[in-house]
């Protein structure tokens, strides 16, 4: 018997959670050329140091628009609510591998929920603090002493934002069956029921 399919997310939605993933491959590299002098040969990657800092910024707003995109389409099915805080209260028992004592939730968990918010201040911090310092545009209307407080805070966002994509990326390999989502669109039934119970049952009454 075939194994019947769930469709989780639409080409569209695919496509620019890939995009995302590109400009944040690119943005962080060329970003981190700039972050200590160890890392510098990161730039040549880009054709130069130069060239590394022209392209950076673009890369980085071209990330949070495409961010922006997944924010409003998702942002309502990632609100915490009494099921979420129910699952937090036994997530060690999913670190244990005990996914059947866990209770049901819906199309995101809690840990989900909170790499996605995570993502979202994140990036938003970046893009404010990376227009206020964008030579030769933007950073002559800001006192240097803002400046700085404004590269520190976009170092601090960038290093939280880059842990959040490992901390989902790894999610994703551990959870077997959840990379087929963002690769085909689709999901097994008997994952759904496992992992999602809430939104399987939403999806099916469907």
């Amino acid at each position: 018997m075939a194994t019947r399919m769930l469709q989780r997310y639409k080409d569209g939605d695919r496509m620019n959670h890939w995009f995302i993933a590109l400009m944040f491959v690119l943005a962080g590299l060329s970003g981190l050329a700039f972050f200590h002098p160890s890392l510098f040969f990161f730039s040549h990657l880009f054709g130069g140091g130069s060239w590394a800092r022209i392209l950076h910024p673009f890369m980085g707003v071209l990330m949070v628009l495409g961010f922006m995109v997944l924010f409003f389409k998702l942002w309502r099915d990632n609100v915490v609510n009494d099921a979420d805080r129910e699952w937090r209260k036994h997530a060690g028992r999913m670190l244990q591998g005990d996914k059947a004592g866990m209770p049901p939730v819906g199309k995101y968990n809690y840990g989900q929920k909170m790499v996605f918010w995570i993502m979202a201040v994140s990036l938003l911090v970046l893009v404010v603090t990376g227009i206020m310092f964008w030579r030769p545009w933007f950073a002559p209307f800001f006192p240097i002493n803002v400046l700085r407080v404004a590269v520190l805070l976009h170092s601090v966002s960038a290093v939280l934002l880059i842990a959040a994509v490992i901390m989902h990326v790894y999610a994703a390999i551990w959870v077997k069956g959840t990379v087929r989502a963002m690769t085909r669109g689709t999901v097994t039934e008997s994952w759904a029921r496992m992992n999602h119970p809430l939104w399987y049952d939403e999806v099916t009454r469907k």
